[in-house]
């Protein structure tokens, strides 16, 4: 899909390498139209770059940072050098992603019979609200049609976005766990401990997160919680835990939580 204007110093940009001269590449901004940028060979590679052609070459597709825009000369400087490992994958996903809302968009436009006019209009402000039009769907599905119609799309083709991202984005989640060893004195202490682990499972949290407790063999018992991210997960299971400890030792009994290193997306 297309983005209107010129990019922003600094915005990581996916190109295709068109031309490799000794003094640099030119490049395609697909997300650009097309718009021609160079990467000059001082911002090929750190260090000397002694064959330019050992980083870069015609036909591959690279990301790239912005360095300067001049709008006038329709000159864009890019830079391959400041882009990361870390960043260049996570644009590439972004850059597929927007491939995929890219067919999405237009067949809510087919299905809502929406003009050429129409869903060009639709599509920037998609991208002025949400940056690019794959998020547009995520918080669609995620939160209903409403958050599209608050930035002003249409409820007919919000409730169409919300549906096709309903059916095409999985939401991800992470699993993680962890065991607590927990005894109990007391003559009724069977049933402190299964009151300590009632209360582990049942932890409030909200609806996206779910808290699961099994029996590893006394005085273990193993938590597994599942949520949207690892930091939300860390915190779940932790106050799980806590819920089970702190009823045994009101109980004058005793707990301790260890995390397994063990984690899985």
């Amino acid at each position: 899909m297309e983005r209107k204007g010129w990019p922003e110093p600094d915005e990581l940009v996916v190109c295709s390498v068109m031309q490799v001269k000794d003094f640099g590449a030119f490049t395609h901004l697909d997300e650009y139209g097309g718009k021609e940028g160079l990467i000059h060979i001082s911002e090929v590679a750190s260090g000397w770059v002694k064959y330019i052609r050992d980083h870069v070459r015609e036909g591959q597709k690279i990301v790239c940072k912005v360095v300067n825009v001049d709008a006038n000369r329709q000159h864009i400087d890019l830079s391959l050098k400041d882009v990361n490992e870390h960043q260049r994958r996570e644009k590439i996903q972004q850059w597929k992603n927007e491939q995929k809302a890219e067919k999405w968009i237009n067949y809510v436009a087919e299905v809502n019979k929406t003009s050429p006019e129409d869903l060009e209009k639709l599509v920037d402000l998609l991208y002025n609200a949400f940056d690019n039009v794959f998020d547009a769907f995520d918080e669609a599905m995620q939160n209903g049609p409403e958050a599209l119609i608050e930035v002003g799309v249409d409820e007919k083709i919000a409730k169409s976005i919300s549906k096709v991202g309903v059916e095409n984005i999985k939401i991800p989640h992470v699993e993680i766990s962890g065991y607590v060893d927990i005894t109990c004195p007391l003559p009724d202490g069977v049933d402190v401990i299964n009151q300590s682990l009632k209360a582990a499972a049942k932890i409030k949290t909200d609806e996206d997160v779910k808290v699961d407790v099994s029996y590893m063999g006394a005085p273990r018992y193993r938590i597994v919680v599942i949520a949207p991210d690892y930091k939300k997960a860390e915190s779940v299971l932790k106050s799980s835990a806590d819920a089970a400890i702190k009823i045994v030792k009101k109980s004058k009994g005793s707990g301790v939580f260890n995390r397994y290193n063990e984690a899985k997306a």
